[in-house]
């Protein structure tokens, strides 16, 4: 598997030639009683020459010959492991999004690769030792082993995503930036905190311990540049740290909120150095109840195989389940009214017995789903999410009504508002009444309470026709009650 650039081999991990089966003997133990991966392949070619490469993930499908959808099959099997946070699966993802072998040249997206090799360094499954929690006798060894092809693994991945990153346009590189964000994003808790120690000048370029020798390879020295373009992906500051760290405490996380605290002890430290920077730390915290990922889900675009980059991210917590259970008291003719604007389907169905099989397919295939012709209850969310991205003020508006009630997916009013405030700039009335009550019933961590403007977008409202009452507001706000159901199955709005 040749990559980009030369491979560098870390001295304690180059090996005699003639050792190479106990090595692979040893790969297998690891394999056996370590890494609970998808499976062991043995080492690829170039990783028997290098000497320092981990077994790769089995991800072939069964069958004895090469199947028709085979490469298509292979990715989505990798991204779903990837979005569970599978080390090996992200560094596969990268280096076959990277094109550089002749079969994965259909695949190549530098910008893809880029983000799942920056994914796969700020993994602690790629750097956490575990020599030292293996039993005693040849599992030692074998964990030994394994801390040093990943270690070897790790250096590599800094110096092609190093090089990937030389190469590309800052609009580039902040698309790898953003989808990294994202994809830490699902990770709940765990990806939060990782952002924050991304943003932690305590921390390695990605994460990891200052100490770890990656990190100290990576950051560089006289003799030795480092990798600058890496070190350039995210800045260092204490407000994000703060930022993200905040974000992880919300979900419960008791080391995420002694985290936050060492943030905020900086930035008060931070403000005394400067009379101008008074209130830094609450301007972080009002940032923070604001935020939202970069995306709404993950981009599905298609390099030249047409595999689709579909959105393998899952339900991280019991309220995001039961939110996604709840898509069953969205009326179906919204579901419908998304596939139509999408194209998927000629007229909008009355109910979900009327999509036909080939429409459904369709939205799977555009997802990167598995066509099975039957929609789960996240392709439901999927097709009002994708309309509303493309463009459809109606699924704008109906995606900020799900936010407010928790419908598909949890409740979530920052992003509630993101969706009502790009539904009115489309024009929506509805839409424009929305904003304004969050500003006059003050939901907290949306928008600075205005109650001129909140009168202001009322009135622009009702001049647009839209005239609703108690009853229909309570239809639009979670803050308010459940949403309201006409007789038609739609909602009262």
């Amino acid at each position: 598997m040749a990559g980009f650039g030369s491979r560098v081999t870390p001295e304690r991990v180059r090996r005699p030639a003639s050792r190479f089966p106990q090595r692979m003997a040893i790969a297998g133990a690891v394999c056996a009683t370590i890494i609970p991966l998808m499976g062991c392949d043995l080492m690829h070619d170039a990783a028997r020459r290098a000497g320092g490469f981990c077994p790769r993930p089995a991800v072939a499908v069964a069958g004895a010959t090469p199947q028709f959808n085979q490469q298509a099959a292979e990715i989505h099997n990798l991204r779903r492991h990837a979005f569970r946070n599978d080390f090996f699966a992200q560094l596969e993802l990268a280096r076959r999004y990277e094109g550089s072998r002749t079969t994965d040249k259909n695949l190549e997206d530098l910008v893809e690769s880029a983000s799942w090799y920056a994914l796969a360094l700020t993994n602690p499954g790629g750097y956490d030792s575990v020599a030292g929690q293996a039993p005693v006798g040849a599992r030692v060894r074998a964990a030994a082993q394994f801390d040093d092809c990943r270690a070897f693994e790790r250096r590599d991945a800094y110096l092609h995503l190093n090089g990937l990153l030389s190469r590309m346009s800052s609009e580039e590189r902040d698309k790898v930036r953003r989808r990294t964000v994202y994809v830490l994003s699902t990770f709940g808790a765990d990806g939060f905190r990782t952002l924050a120690r991304l943003h932690d000048a305590a921390f390695g370029p990605f994460g990891e311990p200052l100490d770890n020798p990656q990190a100290r390879w990576a950051a560089g020295r006289p003799e030795h540049v480092g990798v600058p373009a890496v070190l350039g992906l995210f800045e260092r500051n204490d407000v994000d740290a703060y930022l993200y760290n905040f974000l992880a405490a919300q979900t419960g996380d008791v080391g995420a909120f002694v985290m936050m605290k060492e943030s905020e002890k900086a930035l008060r430290e931070y403000e005394r150095g400067d009379p101008a920077r008074g209130g830094f730390a609450n301007l972080v915290e009002s940032k923070a109840n604001r935020w939202i990922p970069p995306y709404e889900f993950y981009p599905p675009e298609s390099p030249e195989s047409g595999v689709p980059h579909s959105d393998e991210s899952e339900p991280n917590s019991d309220v995001a389940e039961t939110a996604l259970g709840r898509i069953h008291d969205l009326p179906f003719a919204h579901i419908a009214q998304a596939l139509a604007f999408l194209r998927m389907t000629d007229k909008a169905a009355a109910n979900e017995d009327g999509v036909s099989h080939n429409t459904i397919m369709a939205l799977q295939a555009a997802l990167g789903r598995e066509q099975t012709g039957v929609l789960t209850p996240i392709e439901k969310v999927r097709a009002i999410q994708l309309a509303a991205v493309d463009g459809s003020a109606r699924a704008q508006l109906v995606l900020a009504v799900m936010y407010s009630e928790g419908v598909g997916v949890p409740v979530d009013y920052a992003r509630a508002y993101h969706w009502y405030e790009t539904a009115d700039k489309q024009g929506s009335p509805e839409a424009k009444y929305a904003m304004s009550t969050f500003f006059s019933l003050g939901v907290e961590g949306v928008a600075d309470q205005d109650k001129a403007k909140a009168v202001v977008l009322q009135i622009d409202s009702a001049l647009a026709g839209f005239k609703p009452s108690a009853e229909r507001l309570e239809g639009i706000l979670a803050r308010v009650s459940r949403p309201q159901h006409s007789k038609s199955g739609g909602y009262s709005w």
